[in-house]
């Protein structure tokens, strides 16, 4: 165990041979943090926290009673032998008995960025790749292989289906189950329905009133299209007036699972 006189570590605390505590670590009562964790300085680590062998945390990370990181995949067909990580960026917190695996693939890891916030009981399952300061809440389950972009705010109970996608500022209502792609900026409710916009997250994140407008309008040609290609058609000639409709076309460019619209009878926007 390599550290500094100012880490901090509980006697009742079980750290094994070979893992990196860097400058300033606290570790807390009946913590276990197993061979090949590494942790960063100034992070703390809380009562009766798991760290297994293939977690990598960041600096200034906050661990809460009873987190468990970097467990192996919950999938029949992995073999234990796979070397994979789960990499845990700067300032990340994480709640009380919420749990993050490790990833399935060689080498592979599953990565959440900085400044995120996982409550309480939330789940981020294997090869996950989250975003940066994206808050999941309370009870969350996020299968494995999603992808949710910077500042998506994931309410309490929701449920992401395997390997759907979920664009940046994003609001998945509480409740909600996913089952298709949600794009950038959307409100979604129930089965994975569009309700509008994500508008107060727009405005915190400072994009002005015609921003906004631009964002409106672009969705209101993909969801009136036929097809995603002329939904696409339609609202590139428009991507040169910001890069948030380019952000919208990139991202339904690489749509694999389908995505959401509106529920029917429903005109977006209003």
């Amino acid at each position: 165990m390599a550290g500094q006189a100012s880490t901090i570590v509980h006697p009742t605390a079980a750290i094994a041979g070979g893992v990196e505590l860097q400058h300033d670590v606290r570790v807390g009562p009946y913590a276990v943090i197993e061979a090949g964790a590494r942790i960063g300085r100034g992070t703390t680590i809380d009562a009766h926290v798991v760290v297994k062998g293939s977690a990598t945390i960041g600096e200034d990370c906050r661990l809460h009673a009873g987190a468990v990181i970097g467990d192996d995949p919950q999938d029949l067909a992995f073999e234990r032998e796979i070397p994979s990580r789960v990499r845990l960026a700067d300032g990340v917190i994480v709640r009380e008995h919420a749990t993050i695996h490790r990833a399935t693939t060689e080498n592979g890891a599953t990565r959440i960025g900085r400044g995120t916030l996982i409550m309480g009981a939330a789940h981020v399952a294997h090869d996950c790749q989250i975003g940066e300061e994206v808050v999941i809440c309370n009870a969350a389950l996020i299968a494995g292989h999603v992808q949710i972009e910077d500042r998506a705010f994931i309410s309490g109970n929701t449920v992401i289906h395997q390997f759907c996608r979920v664009g940046r500022l994003v609001m998945l209502s509480g409740l909600s189950g996913i089952g298709r792609d949600i794009g950038p900026f959307l409100t979604v409710a129930g089965r994975s329905d569009i309700v509008g916009l994500n508008s107060v997250g727009m405005r915190r994140a400072g994009l002005d009133g015609p921003a906004r407008r631009r964002v409106k309008d672009a969705y209101r040609q993909l969801f009136s299209a036929r097809t995603l290609a002329d939904g696409l058609a339609a609202i590139t000639p428009i991507s040169d007036a910001g890069e948030e409709i380019i952000a919208i076309v990139e991202f339904y460019a690489g749509s694999r699972r389908g995505y959401s619209r509106p529920p029917a009878g429903h005109a977006f926007g209003g």
